[in-house]
């Protein structure tokens, strides 16, 4: 109910972006992303991690939108329905800087 909340109090375009990430989890050749550059075949911006290194096949974080956004889930594998089960979305947007950050 957590991450429901959190997709849905995110901005529509980002939404789209956590939908299609989604989409990429799902039809991923290798749902646990095991081995060297194993998320090499997702988009640019994109990359997948087990929350612990210990738990291949448990929770993973897939990182989006460069690292400005991650989401936490399992993988449920099925032979007709892979299922994704999203515990946690997070999006921290890009804001344009308002100061310099170098001081003159």
């Amino acid at each position: 109910m957590d991450a429901l909340a959190g997709f849905e109090a995110l901005p529509d375009d980002v939404r789209e972006i956590v939908l299609a990430v989604r989409s990429e989890l799902v039809v991923a050749k290798d749902p646990y992303f095991r081995g060297i550059d194993a998320d090499a075949g997702l988009p640019d911006g994109m990359r997948v991690r087990p929350d612990r290194s210990t738990d291949p096949k448990g929770r993973h974080i897939c990182f989006f939108d460069d690292g400005y956004g991650w989401l936490k889930y399992t993988f449920v594998r099925r032979t007709e329905d892979p299922q994704i089960v999203v515990e946690e979305v997070f999006w921290h947007g890009a804001e344009p800087l308002t100061w310099s950050p170098v001081e003159p």
